[in-house]
């Protein structure tokens, strides 16, 4: 039987779910996810917490706030002036809080987002960091197949 390690291929359901239970992935309703450890698609702590396992497994654990994907960081909180989202963006938009706004990256072959806080005439208050970014979250898996 194969067990879990680093750069292992895997075959897996998995749920990942926030503090008030909701899930934010769930994979068992439908079909399985494949992905290799160390590629960045699951949190390092959690590809921690599979090093070891055996195949077959299915088990749930509990991460502390801040785990999984960080801390808050408040400087991860800027304001943006609305001159520049009108020249990367639409000069049109209307942007409310709670909005997801991705912004392209200084080499411009990426993309990361922001989420509005604040809306003023000049500038809009994006949050940076990871929505579950100080929060604990719940992780449940069924590792189907381990290369």
């Amino acid at each position: 039987m194969n067990h879990v390690q680093p750069q292992s291929f895997l075959t897996l359901h998995y749920r990942l779910s926030g503090p008030d239970g909701a899930d934010i992935v769930n994979t068992f309703a439908d079909k399985p996810a494949t992905l290799s450890l160390g590629t960045g698609v699951l949190a390092p702590a959690i590809e921690a917490r599979l090093l070891g396992l055996s195949e077959g497994t299915r088990t749930s654990f509990e991460l502390a706030a801040g785990e999984a994907f960080g801390d808050r960081n408040p400087q991860l909180l800027q304001r943006v002036k609305r001159s520049l989202l009108d020249e990367l963006g639409n000069p049109a938009e209307d942007y409310s809080v709670g909005d997801v706004v991705q912004f392209p990256t200084p080499d411009g072959q990426g993309a990361y987002a922001g989420v509005v806080r604040e809306v003023a005439s000049d500038a809009l208050l994006f949050d940076f960091n990871h929505p579950l970014a100080g929060r604990p979250v719940s992780f449940e898996v069924e590792l189907i197949g381990v290369l």
